[in-house]
């Protein structure tokens, strides 16, 4: 039975605490699958590094397409149906993915699988709108941290677990997502209460649901047209580098699961540190424009800085640069975009900037495993194996100037 609208501002309190729980629920099972997948695949391959990093370009690629193609469709649905309906069923559509991915035979049943997680993965796109239904133009940028916390947190857990999980059978961290899945599915049929106002309902437009349309018609607002290139150019270059982390590093240090897992681990720890308590006190300070375009600024430093390294040790402190620098731009930068629209358009605002990260899913990590494939292989046209690195800090680079060029047109 569908519960009815978090109206009151203890409705709203205890919506935002039971939307968190079920964020962080779900990114834990996606953090006990991030670090085997890439290693499950090279297990089904010859075992090299260059191979398994183009056949994951492959096999990501198909995860993303899908995720760019259906995004838009999760966010118009529950503009229409509400936000609690459409993220329990994508919610019950990863625990799916989990389980063919944990069953596959072969890269052509990963796939697949893949395909599968792509249509039920744009849970961001609901959890996003939901947060906007239930926060003020005061809380927004703030809320929308504590989403970014809840991310951390699953990402402190998630590749730690997965990592041990792991080292006694790469697929038992994919079961263990399942059920963790099935689990989140269960606590919001209990406990998760629905945000988006009937008065705030709008029908299905069959045009909504194309992606290309979708971003056509949020690019025809000024505002927003620069704030989505320096989306896109940003998430292209962060999509590359996680889609291919742990490959990387096992090329460049010669980690494991477990040593990759660790690094990951410590990435969530920032993220939770920075996003659940550091973005409302910064950006309060700061404002949303300046707290973008320093962020930015900092994580293209990291990176360029990062494509120089050549020892374990030193990824610590620079992916802990580019993880400030990006755990204080991201909430700033969604909260920017989402006062642009009103109530009724925020799963439809929300819906194109998935389809936009959906694009940089295609682009980034598919360019990042073919650019390591190259540079790990055993005759590479230049040594340069940090190579994805300069040009991920290239792309912060522009969106920094992007980003600072929109504040000023603002100001004026």
């Amino acid at each position: 039975m569908e519960q009815s609208p978090a109206g009151s501002d203890l409705g709203k309190t205890r919506a935002t605490v039971f939307l968190l729980i079920t964020v962080f629920i779900n990114m834990l099972g996606v953090g006990l699958a991030w670090p085997v997948l890439p290693k499950l695949i090279q297990q089904m391959g010859t075992g090299s590094v260059s191979e398994a990093a183009a056949a994951y370009a492959i096999i990501g690629t198909v995860y993303a397409v899908a995720q760019f193609l259906f995004s838009p469709l999760i966010g118009t649905l529950s503009d229409r149906f509400g936000r609690r309906p459409v993220l329990l069923v994508t919610l019950a559509g990863l625990g799916l993915d989990y389980l063919l991915t944990a069953l596959a035979p072969n890269l052509v049943w990963l796939a697949f699988a893949r395909l599968a997680g792509g249509i039920f993965g744009a849970t961001a796109t609901t959890a996003n709108a939901y947060m906007a239904d239930v926060s003020t133009p005061e809380n927004r940028a703030r809320n929308f941290g504590y989403i970014g916390a809840a991310f951390g947190i699953g990402f402190v857990l998630g590749p730690l677990l997965g990592g041990m999980l792991g080292a006694i059978d790469i697929r038992l961290p994919f079961y263990t997502a399942a059920a963790l899945a099935a689990l989140n599915v269960a606590f919001g049929l209990l406990a998760l209460p629905e945000s988006l106002k009937q008065e705030n309902r709008r029908p299905v437009a069959l045009r909504e649901i194309n992606p290309f349309a979708a971003l056509r018609r949020i690019a025809a607002f000024p505002a927003l047209l620069p704030l989505m290139i320096a989306l896109f150019v940003t998430a292209t270059a962060q999509r590359g580098l996680e889609g291919t982390w742990v490959l990387y590093t096992d090329f460049r240090f010669g980690w494991g699961v477990r040593e990759a897992a660790w690094s990951l681990a410590f990435v969530g720890a920032l993220y939770f540190l920075i996003q659940g308590f550091l973005v409302g006190p910064v950006v309060g300070w700061l404002g949303e424009w300046a707290t973008v375009i320093a962020g930015f600024a900092v994580s293209g430093l990291s990176l360029a800085l990062y494509a120089l390294a050549d020892q374990g040790w030193m990824v610590y402190p620079l992916i802990a640069g580019y993880a400030v620098g990006n755990g204080f731009g991201g909430p700033a930068l969604n909260a920017i975009c989402s006062r642009t629209v009103d109530a009724t358009r925020q799963g439809q605002l929300q819906g194109a900037l998935n389809a936009i990260n959906a694009l940089a899913i295609i682009i980034g990590p598919f360019l990042a495993s073919l650019v390591l494939a190259h540079v790990s292989s055993p005759s590479p046209a230049f040594e340069l194996p940090g190579a994805w690195f300069i040009l991920s800090a290239t792309a912060f680079a522009a969106a920094t100037l992007t980003a600072w060029r929109s504040a000023r047109v603002r100001e004026r």
